[in-house]
C-alpha cells in the first residue's frame, strides 16, 4: 500500500433480479459518460466508475454513498423484482500499484483502465448475485425445516393439501429462479473477446471463492429438490387414499343396496 495515496472505496450490490439496461441507457446517457459492454453498462464520471449488470448487480469504484444512493434509486425504477433486502460487499482499493491483487478485502490495481476495472467487477458482481441466491436458498430451507421434522416425529405432514400445494409452488419458484440464472456464475462471455483481461476476473473469482460457493449452492438446491419431491409424494399419497376411500364407500353402498333389494 502506497503512503502518498489515500484509500478509495469499492462496493458491490445486488438490488434486484433484473435491470432493463437499454431503458437505463436512455435515461443516463444525457448526463453521464456511458458504454455498453456485453449487455452491461459502464458509467464513468470524474475518476469514478459504476458497472451495472443486467442480472441486478452493480459495482461502484470510488463512488460516494450519496451518488450510490442516487444511482440505486434510478436503477430500481427500471428493475424487475427488487430485493426486499439488498446484498452488499465492500472493499478498499488503490490505483497504479505494481500488480493487481486482493489481500484482506483490499484491492491493489495496476491502472485505472476501465476495462481492467470492468473485468474485476465481473467477479464481484457474480459473487454478490451468488450471495443473493445463497440467501434465497437458505431462507427457503429454514422456512420449511419443520416439514421433514414433522414427518420424522409424527410419520406424516400436518398440512392441508392446499398448504402443501402452496409450499411446493414456493420451492419450485426458488429452484427455478436459481437454475434459470445458474449460467451467470460461469466465466462471462466478455472474455471470449477480451482474453487478455481474463486473469483479472480470475483474481476476484478466486478470492471470492465463486467456484466453491457454487458447488455448495448446488447442494442446497438438491435439498430443496428433495423437499419438493417429498411434498409431491405426500400429495400423491393423500390423493390415492382419497380415491381408495371413495372406491370403498361406493362398494359399500352397492353392497348395501343389493342387500336392501334382496331383503325388501
Amino acid at each position: 500500500m502506497s503512503d502518498d495515496q489515500p484509500l478509495k472505496h469499492c462496493a458491490a450490490y445486488c438490488l434486484a433480479q433484473y435491470f432493463d439496461i437499454y431503458a437505463l441507457v436512455k435515461v443516463i446517457s444525457d448526463s453521464m459518460l456511458i458504454k455498453i459492454i456485453k449487455g452491461a453498462l459502464l458509467i464513468e464520471d470524474n475518476d469514478t466508475w459504476s458497472i451495472v449488470f443486467a442480472y441486478g448487480a452493480v459495482v461502484h469504484w470510488n463512488v460516494s454513498p450519496q451518488q450510490q444512493s442516487q444511482l440505486h434509486a434510478l436503477l430500481l425504477n427500471h428493475a424487475e423484482n427488487p430485493l426486499a433486502h439488498k446484498e452488499e460487499d465492500n472493499f478498499t482499493f488503490e490505483l497504479d500499484c505494481p500488480t493487481t491483487r486482493i489481500i484482506e478485502d483490499h484491492i491493489e490495481v495496476e491502472s485505472s483502465d476501465p476495462m481492467l476495472l470492468f473485468s474485476l467487477s465481473q467477479g464481484m458482481a457474480q459473487s454478490i448475485k451468488l450471495a443473493s441466491f445463497e440467501t434465497h436458498a437458505i431462507t427457503t430451507i429454514n422456512n420449511t425445516r419443520y416439514i421433514p421434522n414433522s414427518l420424522a416425529e409424527n410419520g406424516k405432514i400436518k398440512l392441508s393439501r392446499r398448504q402443501i400445494a402452496k409450499i411446493r409452488g414456493q420451492l419450485f419458484l426458488t429452484k427455478s429462479d436459481i437454475i434459470l440464472n445458474y449460467d451467470l456464475l460461469d466465466t462471462p462471455d466478455f472474455f471470449w473477446e477480451y482474453p487478455e483481461y481474463e486473469d483479472y476476473y480470475g483474481i476476484t473469482a478466486k478470492y471470492l471463492e465463486i467456484s466453491q460457493r457454487t458447488e455448495v449452492l448446488s447442494k442446497k438446491l438438491e435439498t430443496i429438490h428433495e423437499l419438493f419431491q417429498m411434498l409431491a409424494d405426500e400429495q400423491n399419497h393423500r390423493h390415492s387414499m382419497i380415491l381408495e376411500w371413495i372406491i370403498i364407500w361406493l362398494i359399500a353402498i352397492e353392497i348395501a343396496m343389493t342387500i336392501i333389494d334382496k331383503v325388501f
